[in-house]
C-alpha cells in the first residue's frame, strides 16, 4: 500500500507535455541515408487491379491516369487494322483509362447470359468488344477517306479538331447538336423500356 502511494506521488510531480517524454525533450528523429547523396525515400508506381491479369498505372491518390485520345464521342471513324479493317461506324462508347472505345455493330463478340428468373430461358447474345483507339481513324463522310487528325485555333479563339487530308471541320457545334439529340433519344427510349 505504501508502494503504491509512493508511486503516485512520484508520477503527479512529473510534467508532461506535447513535446517532451516524462518531462524530457525529445530530440528530432532523424534517419541516417544508407548512401551519401541519394534519399532513401523511392518513389514506386501505384498500381490499380482491375483483372486477374490486368493491371493499370495510378496516379499517387489511387486513380487511374486517364490518356488523351485523338477520337471523341459521336466520331464517325474507319477500323485500319484487325479482323474488322474497313469498315466504317460511329464511336458509342469511350474508355480513358485503357484507350479503348467501342465502336457502334463492329467487334461483335457473343456473349452467354444466364437466366435470371425461375422459368426465363438463357440467351446467347451479341455485344459491341472494345478495339484500341490507336486502330481506328476519323474518317470523312463526304470525301469517303481516313486521315489523321490536326488542332488548329478558329478567327473566334475557339481550338477544334480538323481531318488533315480533307481540311473539314471535325468540332462544330451542329455535330455537338446531333450528339445531344441522340443521346436525348437513346434515354428516352432506355426509359420506356424499363
Amino acid at each position: 500500500m505504501a508502494a503504491m502511494a509512493a508511486l503516485q506521488s512520484s508520477m503527479a510531480g512529473l510534467s508532461l507535455s506535447s513535446k517532451s517524454f516524462l518531462g524530457q525533450l525529445l530530440p528530432p528523429i532523424t534517419l541516417p541515408s544508407l548512401l551519401p547523396g541519394k534519399s532513401t525515400e523511392k518513389q514506386c508506381p501505384i498500381v490499380m487491379r482491375l483483372k486477374r491479369w490486368e493491371r493499370k498505372e495510378c496516379k499517387p491518390n489511387s486513380l487511374p491516369i486517364l490518356h488523351k485520345m485523338h477520337v471523341k464521342l459521336g466520331d464517325t471513324v474507319q477500323v485500319i487494322s484487325g479482323r474488322e479493317r474497313g469498315k466504317v461506324g460511329e464511336i458509342t462508347k469511350i474508355f480513358k483509362h485503357n484507350s479503348t472505345v467501342i465502336v457502334k455493330d463492329l467487334n461483335l463478340k457473343t456473349k452467354h447470359v444466364k437466366s435470371r428468373e425461375e422459368g426465363e430461358p438463357g440467351q446467347i447474345i451479341k455485344i459491341e468488344g472494345p478495339i484500341h483507339s490507336s486502330n481506328v481513324m476519323l474518317y470523312s463522310k463526304d470525301q469517303k477517306v481516313a486521315s489523321r487528325v490536326g488542332h488548329k485555333v478558329l478567327d473566334n479563339g475557339k481550338k477544334v479538331r480538323y481531318l488533315i487530308k480533307t481540311g473539314e471541320i471535325i468540332d462544330s457545334s451542329e455535330n455537338w447538336k446531333k450528339l445531344k439529340e441522340a443521346t436525348k433519344k437513346s434515354e428516352e427510349a432506355a426509359a420506356a423500356a424499363a
